[in-house]
């Protein structure tokens, strides 16, 4: 680290004289021990007991010296020396394992200033709040005190690091692990089901939700996205994930189009709601321009102003219609995929209310302690809508039951942990609900690759307001934006020293000492910031740098392994051969 690195020009005069008394009171020390024991062992007057009478009465020859005192002068020179060399042993061990910007961190929060992180602080707000046998979200330990550091049951988090810097292994896993209550989280990849999914099952029921055979599950059960579509708001926040998820991050969309493809998909899912059709009857309305069913179903049911609507944009120039049905096709594109829509639909031959198979209904997953992963891949024919509209529709029936509770907040808290957020769950909408959670025991940890990435999604001021409304921020490395690495090193603060200057002259010299100050991690240190470091900036503390602590090194490290190694014998295991295969062994008479 640069600014930490920096030595006043007076640091060796300062040195050389603590090095100067320290010799002169060990010397002064030893010969009076020496001294003193000597001549008690030789049978000799004791010699002065005032160091200064002692060191002087022996140069002038007054105060005698024995053999013995010169024996017992070796002994302590001898021990002295071996000290010496095991504490210059221990510390280049310890230089040698010691990460480099860990001497930032007597700069940053410590101590006192993070009390309310601390596992007793933590607890304490776990047992204000009501959660049981819970502390909170392990965050690592802090580098200065080595003291372990949590995040409350009321703290919403955001973590921004660069690909491959353990965002998955120290954070996601251990926090769903941990978690007392219910969990969602969503993901492109499957890892985090595979290490964390036996444990979880002993908690409550496990959902994968695996419609792009991430991890390869089979849809043994299926969630219908359109039990969350009861009216206009909650069709056109379905139709906002679809339009979201399906365009490509930083494009500008159409002025007019964009919109009324958007308004256009609001009312078709209401209307196939209405009618309890499967979700994809709403793809095959919009390759049909001219059918007016959905807006007759619209008008029997009293949406007399979306019926329109329809009607209008069936009426309109064919370019113009095309242009707007087909913007709405784009967005539902995902549906037209069979292994996507297996999901989302009752099985063939069956109906909505007749599939045998498990339905997930989000208003009784969020009154247990179930676990729900939502995993998709990004690009073309991404099932991300889908997985946004579950996740918001498990958040929504969370907040919902939380205010029929005692302090409108779940006595069990609802972990969402959103990893890959801006590939795979483009919520357009959290920014401005993130804090409201919070106070609902709803705790959101949104994972992000970069600053730059949740720009994508949100646009700079939404990004923005979703880190104000963060009340634990974390910076894991592995980022290269000077613009953000500058904000963040600002945030962190800076450190003062002492700059002493010295002048020569004819008639002597003169110092100056300045008090100066620089950043405690430049961008510089940000952008190489190491493994298993994070910088932590957290409400009501200073920015601390926090050692990060993966599963393979937590509580529930043994048993994760066992289950991983459970899973592996079970894969591996041979397939069963029949005694006598004709067709195997040759004899096909």
């Amino acid at each position: 680290m640069s600014a930490p690195n920096r030595k006043g020009t007076g640091l060796g005069d300062a040195l050389g004289i603590w090095l100067a008394i320290g010799a002169a009171t060990i010397f002064g020390g030893g010969t009076w021990v020496a001294a003193h024991l000597g001549s008690w062992m030789a049978g000799l007057a004791a010699p002065p007991a005032h160091p200064i009478d002692l060191v002087a009465g022996l140069a002038k020859g007054r105060v005698p010296w024995p053999d013995q005192a010169t024996v017992v002068a070796c002994v302590l020179a001898g021990v002295l020396i071996a000290l010496v060399v095991t504490v210059l042993v221990v510390r280049s061990r310890t230089a040698s394992k010691r990460i480099r910007v860990d001497k930032a961190a007597v700069y940053m929060g410590r101590g006192k200033d993070l009390h309310h992180l601390s596992t007793k602080g933590a607890t304490a707000t776990a047992v204000r709040l009501g959660v049981e046998n819970s502390t909170g979200v392990r965050l690592g330990r802090s580098v200065a005190g080595k003291r372990p550091l949590w995040a409350s049951w009321e703290d919403m988090l955001i973590l921004i690091a660069g690909p491959r810097t353990m965002k998955t292994t120290s954070y996601a896993v251990p926090a769903i692990l941990d978690a007392p209550g219910a969990v969602i989280a969503t993901s492109n990849k499957r890892d985090i089901v595979d290490v964390t999914r036996a444990i979880r099952s002993e908690a409550g029921q496990v959902w994968v939700f695996d419609p792009q055979a991430v991890a390869e599950e089979e849809p043994s059960w299926w969630w219908n996205p359109l039990s969350y579509v009861k009216n206009e708001a909650t069709a056109g926040n379905m139709a906002q994930h679809f339009a979201a998820g399906s365009r490509e991050p930083g494009s500008k969309p159409d002025a007019y189009f964009d919109p009324a493809g958007q308004n256009l998909l609001k009312a078709l899912l209401l209307a196939a709601s209405l009618n309890a059709a499967p979700i994809t009857q709403v793809y095959t309305w919009l390759t049909r321009p001219h059918d007016e069913a959905p807006a007759d179903i619209l008008r029997t049911a009293g949406f007399d102003l979306l019926a329109d609507m329809v009607i209008g944009h069936i009426r309109e120039p064919e370019k113009q219609r095309a242009g707007v049905y087909g913007t709405a096709r784009q967005m539902v594109s995902c549906l037209t995929d069979r292994d996507v829509s297996q999901w989302v639909t009752p099985t063939p031959g069956t109906t909505v209310e007749t599939d045998p198979r498990p339905q997930f209904v989000p208003e009784d997953f969020v009154r247990g302690k179930g676990t729900l992963y939502s995993l998709s891949r990004e690009g073309v024919g991404t099932a991300g809508p889908l997985v946004t509209a579950l996740t918001v529709a498990v958040v929504e029936a969370a907040e919902k039951y939380a205010t029929s509770q005692p302090g409108g907040r779940l006595a069990t808290p609802l972990l969402g942990i959103l990893d890959e957020a801006a590939n795979v769950c483009r919520w357009k909408a959290l920014p401005d609900q993130y804090s409201h959670y919070g106070s609902r025991g709803i705790i959101l940890m949104t994972i992000l690759q970069s600053w730059s990435q949740g720009v994508e999604v949100w646009n700079l001021e939404g990004m923005r307001k979703l880190w104000s409304a963060s009340n634990v921020k974390i910076y894991g490395g592995g980022v290269s934006e000077v613009g953000y690495l500058d904000e963040l090193s600002r945030l962190i603060g800076q450190y003062s020293y002492i700059n002493v200057s010295r002048s020569h002259s004819r008639t002597g010299s003169s110092s100056s000492r300045q008090e100066s100050k620089d950043e405690i991690l430049s961008v510089a240190d940000l952008t190489a910031l190491p493994r298993f470091r994070a910088i932590l900036l957290a409400s009501g503390a200073p920015a601390t740098m926090i050692e990060t602590i993966p599963w393979m090194n937590g509580p529930h490290a043994q048993k994760v392994k066992d289950s991983l190694a459970a899973k592996e014998t079970i894969e591996r295991a041979p397939v069963a051969v029949a005694a006598h295969n004709p067709w195997t062994d040759g004899d096909k008479s």
